[in-house]
């Protein structure tokens, strides 16, 4: 059975999330104050928005895929950045929350003069743990669905597919360009934290990459 003790911060973020997204879909003025929205931020300083829109989504699939999503990568690097020496609790919580804010500047200097524009989304801090799993374990096998399974960089790859589609498309509030440059900053973040913190790490990790596997381990 698995042990929902061994990453309590993952748990506390789906928590978060599933909790406020929830509140925010029948309280259409608690989602106005927390989603982001570059026009006011710009002229009313409101910087909150970089992490509270965050953890509002559009609607329940929405939710639930970045959740699921969280739930299978955000437990494996809990755990590995304590296993593994590369700064436990405080680097992950550093990647998860810096992924949020960071992920939105591109959008929010897009949009800081289009007053109509908001979106929302965990996608930004989700894409990031994805490619922090990718560095680290880049064929750990991902069962969609609890049956079909893929590699960890297979999944990656159709996700950002996904999103640059997404992007284009513009069909709804999901800020998509949030996922790419998640996945951009995560990518950096734990790559640089290895060279700081753990830098023998590489040898394993460039041992890793030369037995590819469509399906995972």
């Amino acid at each position: 059975m698995f042990n929902f003790s061994q990453i309590p911060i993952t748990i506390s973020l789906i928590a978060a999330n599933v909790i406020l997204s929830l509140i925010a879909f029948s309280n259409a003025e608690f989602m106005d104050k927390g989603v982001m929205w570059p026009y006011r931020v710009a002229r009313e300083r409101q910087y909150f928005r970089f992490v509270t829109s965050g953890f509002l989504h559009a609607d329940l699939m929405h939710l639930i895929f970045n959740m699921f999503t969280l739930f299978y990568f955000g437990g494996d690097i809990e755990r590995a950045f304590t296993e593994k020496h590369l700064g436990g609790d405080v680097a992950y919580l550093s990647l998860y929350f810096l992924a949020l804010i960071i992920s939105d500047i591109p959008t929010y200097l897009k949009y800081k003069n289009v007053y109509g524009y908001r979106s929302l989304g965990a996608s930004g801090a989700v894409s990031a743990i994805v490619f922090a799993v990718v560095v680290l374990n880049p064929w750990k096998s991902i069962y969609l669905y609890g049956a079909f399974a893929l590699s960890a960089t297979v999944f990656a790859v159709l996700y950002v597919i996904y999103s640059i589609t997404m992007s284009k498309r513009r069909v709804d509030n999901i800020n998509h360009d949030a996922h790419l440059w998640g996945c951009v900053f995560g990518l950096v973040f734990t790559v640089a934290l290895i060279y700081f913190m753990q830098p023998q790490l590489f040898d394993q990790l460039l041992e890793n990459l030369k037995h590819p596997s469509l399906f995972g381990d």
